[in-house]
């Protein structure tokens, strides 16, 4: 998600021990607009607070030993069409990860798009294609992906609750209980729940998959 509801002056300030990738494909102090280095983006002025901000500090509120870098290269307004595996959006997404990977560790992907394909009743298929895709291209078959649910689409919003039952170490962050500004876009409340429901999802799947391995039958 770009992002477009607005933000204070605070959280305009850089936010402590996160970083984001910049137009060089290099590590800077992140702060909002956190989607103002994407390749793909609308103009710098429509880039406004997406659910990355919240997430970020729910997940370093966890854990205060770590430090968070973000790779954020959305486009407003985009088809899960455009994101297939031959597009500009999706050949970027991934240069650019890589670059990070010089000197990062890719821990999970959050998705959130779905306002444009309202009337898809394959979005599902398609999302599970481009989970399939990520994690061959990172080669992480058990890469974590988190899709948010969007605002007031029941037909793509029921499918992406099912993703978790479809595809291992998926989840979804509910939009159920937040509110929009507009047609489809959520407000500065609702966009920083969302971000911190998908941070508790991420959390459950580090511990899902911690448990999954300490069961697993040692290989001798």
């Amino acid at each position: 998600m770009a992002g477009r509801a607005p933000f204070s002056k605070e959280e305009a300030g850089v936010i402590p021990r996160c970083h984001l990738l910049n137009g060089q494909d290099i590590w800077e102090p992140a702060k909002n607009p956190l989607n103002r280095y994407s390749t793909i983006r609308k103009g710098l002025g429509m880039q406004k607070l997406n659910p990355g901000y919240s997430f970020s500090k729910a997940m370093l509120e966890k854990d205060p030993s770590i430090s968070i870098g973000l790779v954020v290269n959305a486009k407003g307004g985009s088809s899960i069409e455009q994101w297939s595996k031959e597009s500009e959006f999706y050949k970027e997404a991934v240069r650019r990860t890589k670059s990070a990977l010089k000197t990062g560790t890719l821990k999970g992907v959050l998705w959130h798009q779905g306002e444009s394909d309202a009337k898809d009743v394959h979005y599902l298929q398609k999302l599970e294609l481009l989970i399939k895709g990520l994690r061959i291209e990172f080669d992480m078959p058990d890469l974590p992906f988190v899709a948010g649910q969007v605002n007031n689409v029941p037909l793509i919003n029921e499918q992406i609750a099912k993703l978790p039952a479809t595809v291992d170490s998926t989840g979804f962050a509910s939009s159920e209980g937040l509110k929009a500004m507009d047609r489809w876009h959520f407000d500065a409340k609702s966009m920083k729940r969302l971000g911190q429901r998908y941070a508790e999802e991420i959390l459950k799947l580090r511990v899902e998959q911690r448990a999954e391995q300490k069961n697993a039958p040692d290989k001798k």
